[in-house]
C-alpha cells in the first residue's frame, strides 16, 4: 500500500484540537493500515518522528431517512503521538 493511500483524512473536533496541544495528531485511515503503516505514512508525509500510534475501530451509527433505515460507513480511525516539541506545521494554522 502507498503512502498517500494510508492516511486518508485528519479529524477535525474539539476533542481533538485539545488533544493535539499535547502532540497527538487523529487521522483517518485505511482499513487494511496498521499502526507500523500509519507511523511510517505521517512520518515521510510531515517529516516528523512519531513515538507511538493507537488505532481502533469506529462502528457506522444507525440512521433513518423516511422510511429506509440504515447505517453509517465505518472506518478506522489512528491516534498518533510525536516527539515532544514537534508539530505537524499544517493543523496549526486551522
Amino acid at each position: 500500500m502507498k503512502t498517500e493511500q494510508i492516511i486518508i483524512e485528519p479529524v477535525l473536533t474539539e476533542k481533538t484540537n485539545q488533544m493535539r496541544e499535547v502532540g497527538k495528531y487523529v487521522f483517518k485511515v485505511d482499513k487494511r493500515a496498521n499502526k507500523y503503516q500509519v507511523m511510517r505514512a505521517v512520518r515521510e508525509l510531515f517529516s516528523v518522528h512519531p513515538i507511538s500510534c493507537n488505532i481502533m475501530n469506529v462502528k457506522g451509527k444507525p440512521k433513518r431517512g423516511r422510511a429506509q433505515a440504515g447505517y453509517t460507513a465505518s472506518w478506522k480511525k489512528a491516534i498518533v503521538t510525536l516527539q515532544k516539541g514537534e508539530k505537524i506545521s499544517i493543523f496549526e494554522g486551522a
